[in-house]
């Protein structure tokens, strides 16, 4: 009885990680794999990654073959303070012109994609690459990070370059959270190991929980030993993330969707999202 875990290697997931006993759950058959998000999808799309966060969009490509754990993502009601687009022109100003979109994404990615179409109206040109704002930019108009590396890029942004947050984006057009990953399992794993499932799920919970009860504290001071930063920093960063998966967030996923296959971004119109219960009953919303 084993699960393999995947572990999104940013600091806005590490709440719902923070406070795991990971020599308990390695004990009982847990190995857990830190990647970025694009990363972890095309592990869960192999098999070789069984549960854990990955990106909604990845989801939504798979959403006949994964479950959601339910009560787990991360989200933006509003700004979520790590997904930007740095751009040299105000972004009214960015037809036609050619973006760089980071290689470590892909709801954010395609978020963006539906945002200058849908809300502004905007043709534009699409190249990945490595998230480096340098390279991105020495030779595009505009750029797209994610994680940690839009945080450091925002820290040392030149005044002349203009910053959008892509959750205030979509939260202004749609009034919803934007949900950027959730908790997702391949169906075959939730069969084969549901009471090792049952314990993962329940200390993901304990985490959030704690990490919340005491405002993010202790976790911060360890960010800080890696990445620096003032404590007011990491304090607002972490009050404009949400950890849940409620039914307005629901309802910001189907919208995601519906928006993405209209533009030809997904294959498939996504028809249903399906939420494992330990019971065994999973329900669809």
């Amino acid at each position: 009885m084993s699960l393999v875990v995947g572990e999104i290697n940013y600091t806005n997931i590490l709440p719902l990680f923070y406070y795991l006993n990971r020599e308990k759950l390695s004990n009982l058959g847990c190995e857990f794999i830190p990647k970025v998000p694009s990363q972890l999808n095309e592990g869960m799309d192999k098999g070789e990654v069984q549960v854990g966060g990955i990106s909604s969009f990845s989801f939504g490509e798979h959403w006949d073959e994964y479950l959601v754990l339910p009560d787990l993502s991360v989200s933006a009601q509003n700004e979520v303070g790590s997904i930007f687009l740095f751009s040299k022109v105000p972004i009214t100003q960015l037809d036609e012109r050619s973006i760089a979109l980071t290689s470590s994404s892909a709801t954010s990615v395609n978020l963006l994609k539906i945002i200058l179409k849908k809300l502004y109206s905007l043709n534009n040109s699409y190249v990945t690459m490595e998230p480096n704002y340098e390279q991105m930019m020495a030779s595009h108009d505009a750029c797209l990070l994610i994680g940690d590396d839009a945080i450091r890029t925002a820290r040392h942004l030149p005044s002349s370059i203009y910053c959008y947050d892509l959750g205030a984006l979509w939260s202004h057009y749609t009034g919803l959270p934007m949900t950027f990953a959730v908790f997702a399992v391949r169906k075959e794993a939730w069969q084969e190991n549901g009471k090792l499932l049952e314990e993962l799920y329940d200390q993901f919970q304990n985490s959030k929980r704690k990490s919340i009860q005491n405002d993010f504290h202790e976790m911060i001071k360890s960010i800080q030993l890696n990445m620096g930063g003032a404590t007011s920093f990491w304090n607002d960063y972490f009050s404009g993330l949400n950890y849940d998966l409620t039914d307005k967030h629901i309802e910001g996923l189907h919208l995601y969707y519906d928006l993405a296959y209209e533009l030809g971004l997904l294959k498939e119109k996504v028809q249903e999202i399906k939420l494992w219960n330990p019971s065994g009953y999973c329900q669809s919303v």
